[in-house]
């Protein structure tokens, strides 16, 4: 069958519908791909998992008073919230580019600590149970939120929100904490 190209379907396609085929293919997916992207992809098993384990891990370190764990475990899809400290000259050129919008200042590692010791206090629990999961619509990143009940000195909280989203190294991290519902119980 010369002249004719069989791309493994089955299917026999003249020379010139293979040439107008490729060039719709090669002109559609970048506009495509312009108008939307596709939704995360959610495997079984640990990927589901893997929100409710840095939950676990953030109320143990909190309750533990390990705020450096809190740290590392607690950011945004740039990463955590430890790794925003740095070397004094690098953070000196962030400043000046936080002055005029182009980047974000460092923190220092004592204002990390101030945040991450008030959240203990507010967090610190008897006990905890997960009570809910789903997925944040419309995030550019996976985002899930998870609901905790928190035992407080013997009073139960129900349903504290704590927002994940993934960062750009595959690491759950606590973006958003409800603690405004943590402290409703007190």
């Amino acid at each position: 069958m010369r002249g004719r190209v069989d791309w493994g379907s089955g299917r026999v396609y003249p020379p010139a519908m293979k040439r107008v085929i490729l060039l719709l293919v090669a002109i559609g997916l970048p506009v495509l791909s312009a108008c939307a992207s596709a939704p995360p992809t959610r495997n079984a098993g640990m990927a589901g998992l893997a929100p409710m384990l840095s939950v676990e891990r953030f109320l143990q370190a909190s309750n533990a008073r390990d705020l450096d764990a809190m740290a590392r475990i607690f950011g945004t899809e740039r990463g955590a919230l430890a790794e925003r400290t740095g070397n004094p000259l690098a953070c000196g050129f962030r400043r000046v580019g936080s002055w005029v919008g182009l980047s974000r200042s460092c923190v220092s590692w004592q204002e990390i600590e101030i945040r991450m010791n008030t959240i203990a206090v507010i967090l610190a629990h008897d006990d905890f149970q997960v009570r809910s999961e789903a997925t944040v619509p419309g995030r550019t990143s996976p985002t899930t939120r998870i609901g905790v009940d928190l035992v407080q000195r013997g009073t139960t909280v129900t349903d504290v929100p704590f927002v994940l989203v993934r960062a750009g190294d595959g690491r759950w991290l606590v973006e958003e904490i409800g603690l405004d519902r943590a402290m409703s119980g007190r």
